[in-house]
């Protein structure tokens, strides 16, 4: 049957995917346009810096670095041959439920043909298990059923000994109530709870909990929870994924600083904004090296040391308890993104990426010419490959130098075609600016909206109530930020998309509330104290 005419297409190939509807209003600001500044040019302060320029807002962003792109960005470095080479954060995965950042993509780029998928998501293990999703159905439940029965990482002894009733609480989860019910948990206690299967636990989900740099240990339960829901058992968009064809600036941040400047943004690079103050009636004023300036509104799209540094200098922002809130806040561990130009090319049947676990320190290995145009460029000219390594979480008293080297040992047991190779160059970025998320963290995590409406708050360190993570967070926060602005001043919003907003199937949901209810001591036949939260205002794609 065909969707009612009033709702929106769906944005992938998920039938259940959720339409947040965008606040209604006129189209554009007309003459007398409010002025807005945007701290912070990352994915979350691009979002926001585009929605709002698109609905007539004069937009100033402003961003520290000397170029956008925040945790996404690239920057020209020399080689030894005296040629130029793009290096960055490392590799993001572009997957195909992350709705509104690839909407935001589209604004460049309709048909994301910048966009290339890579064939699989391949995880391996240092005791020989392999794991792939390329053969997977994509529609829970038969997604895990799927992986279970395929995969050596669930061995039927061991799923014999699951905790099916702590299993179910992956079954049906929703935004908030999964932090409600999890948050006072470390991941780790979930799995043992659950009783995964070792090797499943280390392949299949502490690979994925790593990738919000924190250790299982130190990672709220409730975002892993939200992670299986938004990649695995809550979306049939699957878990492969896309890459861009070329590095971030040229195939991101380039094109929407064009789409920006062309609905008159301006755009302040290498410009740190070290204090706002609200002005009485009158906005806010912001404060750079250069002095301050007014602003109707400001949108704080910061990392979580920007925003704890900027609010500490910005004594009137914001209530007290909110001020210690933030002030609470804290970055994961430092992780370490290694990249090698080494002299001969790695076997030809490598994946472009790589999920490992067992191997130390070193969580995934990419190979650039598989996807890369400026990384196939040097390789069709040198002969060899250009290699990414990534570790997370890694201890802050570790020696920096020492755990470079392992990584490039760790490199040679995964490929050991790579172990006589000589590095031509090789760059090394340390940073310690991700969002931790640890037990019980969720409560002190700030909002998108604040008690003063001049101020409103985009990153993925900012609490939402969608079912959305890591970059996909950053970007829709980014756009509820600008449409919080734009509904104050009576202007149309933004929609957003989202995975569904709870489990998918009936009968599992009934058997996860079951679950629930006994755990905490209720009968069947009752309501669970903390199950009833409000229906969201979603529509439903066709």
């Amino acid at each position: 049957m065909n969707a009612p005419r009033n709702r929106p297409p769906g944005p992938g190939r998920d039938r259940r995917a959720v339409a947040v509807p965008a606040p209604a209003g006129r189209p554009t600001a007309g003459d007398r346009p409010p002025t807005v500044a945007v701290l912070g040019g990352g994915l979350a302060g691009v979002a926001a810096a585009t929605a709002l320029a698109e609905r007539g807002v004069r937009v100033t962003l402003l961003e520290r670095e000397p170029v956008l792109g925040g945790r996404l960005a690239g920057w020209p470095i020399r080689l030894s041959d005296g040629s130029t080479a793009t290096m960055s954060r490392g590799f993001h995965a572009f997957f195909r439920q992350y709705y509104n950042l690839r909407a935001l993509l589209r604004r460049v780029d309709p048909a994301l043909a910048g966009l290339t998928p890579l064939p699989d998501y391949p995880l391996w293990h240092g005791a020989g298990a392999r794991d792939g999703f390329a053969r997977l159905p994509r529609t829970p439940p038969w997604n895990a059923l799927g992986f279970a029965a395929l995969s050596p990482s669930f061995p039927a002894r061991e799923l014999a000994r699951l905790d099916l009733p702590a299993a179910l609480d992956l079954l049906d989860v929703r935004v908030p109530e999964v932090y409600r019910r999890l948050d006072g948990v470390s991941a780790s206690r979930l799995l043992d709870r659950v009783r995964f299967p070792e090797p499943a636990r280390h392949l299949a989900f502490e690979v994925f909990s790593r990738s919000f740099f924190a250790d299982p240990d130190q990672l709220s339960a409730a975002e892993m929870a939200l992670m299986f829901h938004i990649y695995f058992l809550g979306s049939s968009e699957g878990l492969l994924f896309d890459v861009p064809r070329a590095p971030y600036p040229q195939a991101i941040w380039e094109p929407l600083a064009a789409h920006l400047t062309a609905h008159g943004a301006r755009l302040r690079p290498a410009t740190e904004a070290r204090a706002v103050h609200p002005v009485e009636r009158a906005g806010v004023e912001v404060v750079t090296a250069g002095g301050a300036e007014r602003f109707d509104a400001v949108v704080l799209a910061l990392d979580t040391a920007g925003l704890t540094r900027l609010v500490a200098n910005s004594p009137a922002l914001g209530d007290a308890d909110w001020r210690a809130r933030i002030g609470r806040l804290r970055p994961a561990p430092p992780f370490l993104v290694s990249r090698l130009w080494l002299d001969r090319p790695v076997a030809p049947d490598r994946p472009g990426f790589l999920g490992t676990a067992g191997f130390g320190g070193l969580d995934n290995v990419s190979v650039l010419e598989r996807w890369e145009d400026e990384a196939a460029r040097w390789s069709a000219r040198t002969g060899g490959s250009v290699v990414e390594l990534h570790s997370y979480a890694v201890p802050p008293t570790v020696d920096r130098a020492a755990h470079q080297a392992e990584l490039r040992a760790r490199l040679a047991a995964v490929y050991p075609e790579t172990a006589d190779a000589v590095a031509r160059d090789e760059a090394h970025l340390w940073r310690d600016d991700c969002p931790l998320f640890p037990v019980g963290g969720w409560a002190d995590r700030p909002t998108v909206t604040t008690a003063d409406p001049r101020v409103v708050l985009a990153g993925d360190l900012v609490r939402c109530d969608l079912p959305v993570a890591l970059m996909e967070r950053a970007t829709s926060t980014g756009l509820l930020a600008a449409n919080a602005l734009l509904a104050r001043w009576g202007l149309a919003g933004h929609p957003l998309w989202t995975v569904p907003t709870r489990g998918r199937t009936r009968a599992l949901r009934a058997l996860a509330a079951l679950a629930a209810r006994r755990r905490a001591g209720e009968g069947p036949g009752t309501r669970p104290g903390t199950g009833r939260h409000p229906k969201p205002t979603v529509r439903r794609g066709r």
